[in-house]
């Protein structure tokens, strides 16, 4: 299945391919305070439509994701980063997927204040 996405303002705008079966919801202190329901694929299915320099980029604590965001509208719309096999990943922020039944999706919680 292919999916769209976008941040608020439109400046960055993307696709990712797979099924989406259900979401992540972290504790951690930047995931609570953005309320991203996660979806993690292999970063080769996600496809920027809009250039990469439209995005700004945070790391925080071991600096081991980089948090993508607008930087016009401030909306998050994904990770970076690596699996523990080393994989390329991508963490999308299914709030941003256009035409998602977000209360459909099943929600596992994961404690990442305490990891």
């Amino acid at each position: 299945m292919n999916y769209q996405g976008s941040c608020h303002c439109g400046r960055v705008a993307f696709e990712v391919d797979g099924q989406l079966e259900g979401v992540m919801a972290c504790n951690c202190s930047i995931c609570r305070r953005k309320g991203a329901l996660m979806w993690f694929v292999g970063r080769d299915k996600l496809r920027l439509l809009t250039p990469e320099a439209d995005l700004a980029a945070y790391a925080f604590n071991k600096h081991v994701i980089q948090h993508r965001f607008c930087p016009n509208c401030g909306i998050h719309t994904y990770g970076e980063g690596t699996d523990p096999k080393g994989n390329a990943m991508a963490a999308v922020n299914v709030r941003c997927l256009d035409d998602v039944d977000l209360e459909s999706l099943p929600v596992t919680h994961y404690n990442g204040r305490d990891a």
